[in-house]
């Protein structure tokens, strides 16, 4: 994994139920999961799950902001290139409009008009990597 400092409502969206035991979950601290592959997005979230984070999730930018407003999340993990509400404006809206967020860019290609204000993940990452990035980042809060 290399890291460099710097979906909509309906399928993609669902509420975490009863997370384990975890840090994340000890603190009360909402993981958003925001990708638009399904596949990573639900793999993602059933690791961190598995890991005791509470994890929500939303398959593009859309689906996130809904996600944003209806719990408290704590650390957003997103996809960078979404076709819904992705690249540059979703990072200048997480940078302008979250700006108490703990966020981690994924991308497997990343090409920003401007510098990336969070840390990036690049893809294929190993999850226990990203896992400890999480945690490492809540932890901070």
């Amino acid at each position: 994994m290399s890291t460099a400092a710097g979906a909509g409502a309906g399928a993609g969206a669902d509420p975490a139920p009863g997370a384990g035991a975890g840090a994340g979950a000890r603190a009360g601290r909402v993981v958003l999961v925001v990708e638009d592959e399904d596949s990573i997005r639900l793999t993602l979230r059933d690791y961190l799950r598995k890991k005791g984070h509470e994890v929500i999730v939303a398959s593009d930018g859309v689906g996130a902001i809904k996600q944003i407003l209806d719990n408290p999340v704590s650390l957003v993990v997103t996809d960078y290139r979404m076709d819904i509400f992705g690249g540059d404006y979703w990072i200048r809206f997480l940078r302008e409009f979250c700006p108490k967020k703990k966020v981690i860019i994924t991308s497997g290609f990343l090409q920003p008009e401007f510098p990336i204000p969070f840390p990036v993940v690049y893809k294929p990452y190993d999850y226990s990597e990203l896992e400890g990035l999480i945690r490492r980042s809540l932890e901070e809060t």
